[in-house]
């Protein structure tokens, strides 16, 4: 997943925006506590301090108590102002302290922030159960949603709507000895992910292959290599040399380190990093995890978490999730099997007829077959994607062709990490729409991954523009260097970027249903759809610049390079299948049926061998034991999405391609149809106001990456 909703995983659910509030600290103010004078809003890290959390925290709580309190003792009839508007806005100062806190705890955590996580936790899901199981608070609710719902329109009805259903799907309606269960359930859910999160940052962290001398890394450009010596040093010197592992099952050096067995120890320290072969071993967390949501579908009386969490979604079901998954592994894999065929064939013209590909061989020998066919290899290109251009002349100028938005450089707004930079945004008349910051490069203190959230949501309730952040794993550069990126790098920036647009162009009354607040199998949509603006031959043309030079890619070299991006494109598809398919196998078993520690990997193997997908050489792109969307966000049941969201972005890309890619007429109509009104109508008929369809048409995805031709 590219994208990471931090708050919407743990915020109690009626958490909005920043409020003022008198609370303030003994000795000193609390920043946290009060309405920060910067633009915007935004958070004021030059006085945040790490000690400021937790007390903020237990006042932004208390202050919550005393509002749902107020909600209940008003002996007023309940209405839709002084019951659900009450209640929408009685969380803001708690969500604008979790949004600040989480940010952190997910892009810089320090071992202080990880030690107020563990506090802050169970307080906020303790909050979450008293407001959820308030048998009084849920009556006046119940109380508007039967007298005021056919009466009331537009977000206002679409708000007690929304509002109503949480309260039911998080068990308002149960039997109070159900009620307590749920609630015990939630309190060590909350605690289970806590460790999950620590546990996968400590255990990849330790994953480090290190490396005793430069001739062993062979294969690498003088980039990487200094790389690999800037992570030995950040992480205690054990060697002059480190590969740091990423959060996928392959790792991109695999495609140019010549050493065989450094390829084979990266691999096994990547799929080996937290499944007990090990230090780490996160299978005890993943079966309880596994075992709790379960039993949290059959207290709603569903037979099993996947039935339970689809039902809020495109999908609706199980059985079309699964009947979507397999027509693409029908197709999918004669196309892998002649994928894999050939890497090994052309491995064997070197290495021996008795040659056996290994699955960290595959992307050594992909990229040198690629290199001899297409006269193309990741080094050659790599020098054209530079950080700051992609960024500033890919990314920022295609968001300005097709919507006219425009992007201006704040040095004056303080940041939580020196590396970061933040842009203010204006719309094409030049109007203020919002502040965006950008966290592009790794750290230890950074979880894997790469991922879009906001300090604020957009809200003209509030009068809130949005403050939008995208935050990624890039390789930086040493000082005086352009950090360059690979291709795969180059979308991430354009997808993640895609979630920031969903969020800066949001045109929402209530946040709680502005940008991002949409199901899993939609929110994918803008940002898959957001990566095809990359390879437009007039955006391409204008980031793709040498780093020494500012020259564009030469013509024949750019041909070839985007000829190559569906090159070999079988293994993408296919590992993302494969995780697809785990994640639905854990959250179909009742509760009684979740493996023990001791079965879970032989689990993983029954589970894909049983939908075709069992592959050494193409294995899932996260393992169960390193399933952080699934384990430690929120994409339980739903990782499908990513494959169910690239078909709605291929039929929107379509429709763009019929009438200009870069059209702004085009641009302003999906802005207005669909990216401006976040969660405030039914999300199938937002994809049919835009592209004239009744339903996606999937026929279009192998197509579009190049399989199936």
């Amino acid at each position: 997943m590219k994208i990471k909703n931090i708050m919407m995983t743990i915020a109690v659910s009626a958490a909005l925006t920043s409020v003022t509030s008198s609370c303030q600290q003994t000795q000193r103010s609390n920043p946290l506590l009060e309405e920060s004078k910067l633009p915007y809003g935004a958070p004021d890290f030059s006085k945040i301090k790490t000690t400021d959390y937790l007390p903020a925290f237990e006042a932004a709580i208390k202050e919550q108590r005393e509002k749902i309190a107020a909600i209940v003792d008003n002996s007023e009839p309940a209405t839709f102002e002084n019951t659900i508007l009450a209640y929408e806005e009685s969380g803001r100062l708690v969500d604008r302290v979790g949004r600040v806190f989480f940010a952190l705890t997910e892009a810089d955590k320090t071992p202080e922030l990880a030690e107020i996580e563990k506090k802050v936790m169970p307080m906020l899901t303790e909050l979450e159960n008293e407001i959820s199981f308030n048998a009084p608070l849920f009556e006046r609710i119940r109380q508007v949603y039967d007298q005021e719902y056919e009466k009331l329109q537009g977000e206002d009805k679409k708000l007690l709507e929304e509002t109503y259903k949480e309260f039911v799907r998080k068990g308002a309606l149960l039997p109070d000895d159900k009620k307590e269960r749920m609630k015990a359930i939630n309190l060590r859910i909350t605690d289970l992910q806590q460790q999950w999160g620590d546990l996968l940052l400590e255990a990849t962290n330790n994953a480090v292959v290190w490396v005793d001398s430069k001739e062993q890394l062979a294969g690498l450009n003088d980039a990487d290599i200094e790389q690999c010596k800037k992570d030995a040093e950040s992480r205690g010197g054990k060697a002059p040399y480190a590969i740091v592992i990423v959060n996928t099952t392959q790792q991109p050096l695999l495609a140019s380190l010549d050493n065989r067995d450094l390829r084979r120890q990266v691999y096994e320290a990547s799929i080996h990093r937290s499944d007990g072969t090990g230090q780490a071993n996160t299978y005890a967390i993943v079966c309880e995890i596994a075992k709790l949501r379960a039993e949290q579908a059959e207290l709603m009386g569903y037979p099993n978490y996947a039935a339970y969490s689809l039902e809020k979604t495109m999908a609706k079901t199980p059985d079309n999730v699964y009947a979507f998954l397999n027509s693409l592994i029908a197709q999918y894999k004669p196309e892998a099997d002649a994928e894999t065929k050939a890497i090994e064939d052309f491995a064997r013209q070197t290495e021996g007829a008795d040659f056996h590909l290994e699955p960290y061989d595959r992307f050594y020998y992909s990229a040198k077959m690629k290199n001899q066919l297409l006269n193309i290899s990741d080094d050659e290109v790599k020098s054209y994607f530079t950080v700051d251009s992609v960024l500033i002349n890919g990314v920022f100028y295609a968001a300005n062709r097709v919507y006219g938005l425009t992007f201006k450089e704040r040095t004056d707004i303080p940041t939580y990490h020196p590396d970061m930079k933040v842009f203010e945004v204006f719309d094409k008349d030049g109007k203020q729409k919002a502040l965006f910051y950008c966290d592009y490069y790794r750290r230890p203190t950074k979880r894997g991954g790469a991922w879009m959230d906001g300090f604020a949501k957009q809200s003209r309730h509030y009068g809130q523009l949005p403050i939008i952040f995208n935050v990624c794993n890039n390789a930086k550069a040493p000082e005086g260097k352009p950090s360059l990126l690979t291709w795969d790098e180059v979308t991430t920036l354009f997808h993640e970027f895609g979630h920031a647009l969903h969020g800066i162009l949001s045109d929402c009354n209530y946040q709680r249903l502005s940008g991002t607040s949409v199901a899993r199998d939609f929110v994918e949509m803008p940002s898959q759809f957001n990566e095809s603006f990359a390879s437009i031959p007039e955006v391409f043309d204008h980031y793709a610049r040498h780093c020494d030079t500012g020259q564009p890619m030469p013509t024949e070299l750019k041909e070839r390079m985007l000829k190559s991006i569906t090159f070999q494109t079988a293994y993408a598809l296919g590992e993302n299948l494969a995780a697809t398919c785990l994640d639905m196998a854990w959250h179909m078993l009742p509760s009684d049926k979740i493996p023990t520690v001791e079965q879970a990997g032989a689990f993983e193997e029954e589970a894909l061998q049983q939908v075709g997908l069992l592959n050494r050489q193409i294995p899932p792109r996260y393992r169960t034991s390193y399933f952080n969307h699934v384990w430690g966000g929120g994409y339980a049941a739903g990782y499908y999405s990513y494959l169910w969201t690239e078909v709605l972005a291929v039929n929107i890309a379509d429709v763009f391609a019929q009438r200009g890619a870069l059209d702004p007429a085009t641009g302003s109509d999906f802005s207005q149809k669909v990216l401006s009104r976040g969660n405030t109508g039914d999300l199938m008929q937002m994809f049919t106001d835009f592209t004239g369809m009744a339903q996606p048409d999937a026929s279009g995805l192998l197509k579009a990456r190049g399989l199936g031709q």
